[in-house]
């Protein structure tokens, strides 16, 4: 136990029992704990495996490469449609987690061996995301807006299209895209 992540543990009430039993039993398979992105994170050489997290109507462990993962018992969960590489196993209650622990210790030993082998998560590339037609029409219009635009990482620049290409109707994508032009060409990204 890290006691960096202690107060996660101490703050959460109305989950504080399922993550502690949670806890115990990720670090029962030998992980490292630490705390990122203001949760407890479990590593095996500094990578990356499941973390713990709490939501309104449940607790959960999400898998970083959960979609490597083979679902024998079909119940990890994609969080949304967009999410490639995570997948959650969702807790609603202690009792449901005791039931699972052998089953949720199998899905951890599957993770770490696919940390072990080096396994990676196939993304979606960048080009596979569809322009949306307001945008295009701007990265023509304007060529710093484009040059701009593909000099930033592949992850905002997927950032940005998935964001743009959101909303039905185009005069939403396109007010969407006119308040964002000043920021590609600054070189930041959606939430910089």
């Amino acid at each position: 136990m890290n006691p960096k992540v202690d107060f996660y543990f101490n703050k959460e009430k109305k989950w504080q029992k399922e993550i502690e039993q949670l806890r115990e039993i990720v670090l029962d398979c030998g992980l490292n704990e630490d705390l990122k992105w203001g949760c407890p994170c479990y590593t095996l050489n500094e990578k990356n495996i499941v973390l713990i997290h709490v939501f309104k109507e449940y607790c959960a462990l999400l898998f970083f490469k959960g979609a490597l993962l083979i679902d024998t018992n079909n119940i990890l969960i994609q969080q949304t449609e967009n999410v490639q590489a995570g997948r959650q196993i969702r807790f609603t209650n202690l009792q449901q987690i005791r039931e699972q622990e052998n089953i949720v210790k199998a899905y951890l030993y599957e993770a770490i061996e696919v940390e072990k082998a080096g396994l990676k998560v196939e993304l979606k590339k960048t080009e596979e995301y569809k322009i949306p037609e307001e945008f295009q029409i701007l990265l023509i219009e304007n060529p710093d807006l484009e040059i701009a635009f593909k000099a930033l990482t592949p992850g905002r620049q997927r950032a940005y299209l998935y964001y743009f290409s959101q909303p039905k109707l185009s005069k939403t994508r396109e007010a969407r895209v006119k308040k964002y032009i000043l920021q590609i060409l600054e070189g930041k990204g959606l939430d910089d």
